[in-house]
């Protein structure tokens, strides 16, 4: 039965009865207050009550709050999920309250998110925040159907098929010299302050490994002698075993290996990231993004492993739809084969 009760300039209303929890809300007037009641008690003897209090207190902020603490930092991805959810935060749909959220507000949201960045990106979004709102539900009892159900997904965008030429590759990588200091101490223009970056770059092209695995790389599961790496903390979640090229074992060959705590490459995924991006830009490379560098590994790889089980394995892709993402044979090279 409900109880209605002024409180001060508000009217609040309680709801108690036999095998539901008890809930309560507050109103401006008593016709506003009668209302919710009738509503709320008629859904308990109909037995379909759902408790939407913590679904209209909570934002969709409060929920990537929660993730980012609770969920987020046991996950592989959480460097980056981090980043996106960061980055969602930031924006206005953060601020709906939870049970305000609807498949319009969602669609407005999506067309809008479509107007800077590309299809998959948005979808990768709407998937990131649809399990947000999914997590809520089961684990943390906020009861609100999940909006991003009830639109319509963006198609994907086409799979990048960037390759570097000969002349692209040689200045990228002369771009990615270590820097020279002048007699003056200061540095000259060129090349890049961070060390690890060149010798980072090549082994991306020569053994299509992605930057995270690189950088993840201990010297413990370098094997030089057998010419292979190995790697566990792989996308899939699955270790494998990478061959090495003799231009990539002369690589880390030559890199130190007294590092602490022994891992390969001292740097980070960010300050990769800059000195590439800055790198390319002063090389005059237009739209070269580094994972591109894993395509181009894996298109040279296959020039030289023609069974396909040998070069999957190498790349760590495990379906032949994933691996011909990855191979973009130039029409050029084809040509030549054919004789």
């Amino acid at each position: 039965m409900a109880t209605i009760r002024q409180r001060g300039n508000r009217v609040e209303v309680q709801i108690r009865r036999k095998g539901w929890p008890t809930v309560s809300e507050t109103f401006p007037d008593k016709t506003s207050a009668r209302e919710w009641a009738t509503v709320i008690e008629a859904e308990m003897v109909r037995g379909v009550f759902m408790d939407r209090s913590e679904a209209e207190r909570n934002t969709l902020g409060d929920l990537f709050d929660r993730y980012l603490r609770d969920v987020s930092g046991s996950k592989k991805g959480a460097s980056s999920e981090s980043y996106r959810l960061r980055a969602l935060q930031r924006d206005p749909i953060s601020q709906y309250k939870v049970a305000a959220l609807t498949g319009k507000v969602l669609a407005e949201w999506r067309d809008r998110r479509m107007k800077v960045v590309s299809g998959s990106t948005t979808n990768r979004d709407l998937g990131l925040i649809s399990h947000v709102i999914n997590v809520a539900r089961k684990e943390w009892g906020i009861n609100v159907e999940n909006p991003v159900s009830m639109i319509r997904r963006p198609p994907e965008s086409r799979g990048r098929n960037r390759r570097l030429s000969a002349s692209e590759e040689q200045r990228l990588l002369s771009e990615l010299e270590p820097s020279t200091r002048c007699a003056n101490g200061y540095y000259e223009e060129g090349g890049t302050r961070n060390p690890w970056i060149y010798p980072l770059v090549v082994l991306a092209i020569e053994t299509a490994m992605r930057r995270s695995e690189i950088l993840s790389l201990h010297w413990d599961d370098v094997f030089l002698e057998d010419r292979f790496v190995r790697l566990h903390d792989t996308k899939n979640g699955e270790s494998r075993d990478v061959p090495l090229s003799k231009k990539a074992h002369d690589v880390l060959k030559g890199l130190p290996q007294d590092t602490v705590p022994g891992k390969v490459f001292q740097t980070t995924a960010d300050a990769v990231k800059k000195a590439f991006v800055r790198a390319a830009d002063r090389a005059g490379i237009k739209n070269l993004h580094f994972h591109d560098l894993r395509h181009e590994g894996t298109s040279r790889m296959a020039e030289k492993l023609d069974n396909v089980l040998e070069l999957s394995a190498v790349t760590g892709h495990k379906t032949l739809s994933m691996l011909k993402r990855y191979y973009h044979p130039r029409a050029k090279d084809l040509a030549r084969k054919l004789g």
